[in-house]
């Protein structure tokens, strides 16, 4: 609801001409980022990742982006409910976060590497918090589908805080996936829909530079 509320607020003032002014500050990945580790050899590990980062319009983007990714679908996971829709999650009552679910080719990239995308692409010290999305939905959360990815999950969260990277501990959860609700279809490739929404060009987009500029040949060319 809030990021609704935002986007409102964003629309409303670029049809008044002062966008530029009020435009919320994108969340700058850092730079000082130790090195994927090494991804298991085992031929067993599920190509398919599953990932709570704030708005899935966000973090869909993002893992959209990445050479090696064959498909991103937005939805909810984590929650006790039986199922999920858009109303029911913001409301906070099912437990659910707003995820997105990647599938990708692990010839081309590895799960160390979808991880290091998830880390740079949002700020994972804020409990329940993305900017101006506030509640359980928006939690940083990471769903792992095998043992393999859980421990090179917790391996490298270790490493992140070990190096100092952010002024804060990762406070990402990193928990069994259960179940995943694909979202309604109006917020599947929001972005690449709505480019010229107010929502996505003062969010969206220039996470989307700042992470192209960190991490250059490995996205796909805009």
């Amino acid at each position: 609801m809030l990021r609704r509320l935002a986007w409102l607020t964003v629309a409303g003032l670029t049809a008044a001409g002062v966008l530029t002014a009020v435009r919320p500050r994108a969340f700058t990945p850092p730079v000082a980022f130790p090195v994927p580790p090494p991804a298991p050899a085992a031929p067993d590990e599920p190509a398919v990742a599953t990932f709570g980062g704030g708005c899935f319009w966000c973090t869909e983007a993002v893992f959209a982006q990445v050479k090696g990714v064959t498909g991103v679908v937005s939805g909810y996971s984590g929650g006790t409910a039986a199922d999920a829709t858009y109303r029911a999650v913001c409301g906070g009552g099912t437990g659910h976060a707003e995820a997105v679910q990647v599938r990708f080719d692990p010839a081309a990239v590895s799960y160390p590497e979808l991880l290091e995308v998830f880390w740079r692409s949002h700020d994972p010290t804020t409990p329940d918090r993305q900017g101006a999305d506030a509640g359980p939905q928006y939690r940083s959360v990471v769903f792992a589908h095998s043992a393999g990815q859980r421990e090179q999950a917790e391996r490298y969260k270790a490493a992140i805080d070990a190096a100092g990277v952010y002024p804060a501990p990762v406070v990402t959860a990193v928990v069994p996936f259960e179940a995943f609700y694909p979202a309604e279809a109006d917020h599947q490739d929001y972005f690449a829909r709505n480019r010229r929404a107010g929502y996505c060009r003062a969010v969206i987009a220039p996470k989307l530079d700042k992470l192209r500029a960190v991490f250059g040949d490995r996205l796909r060319p805009e």
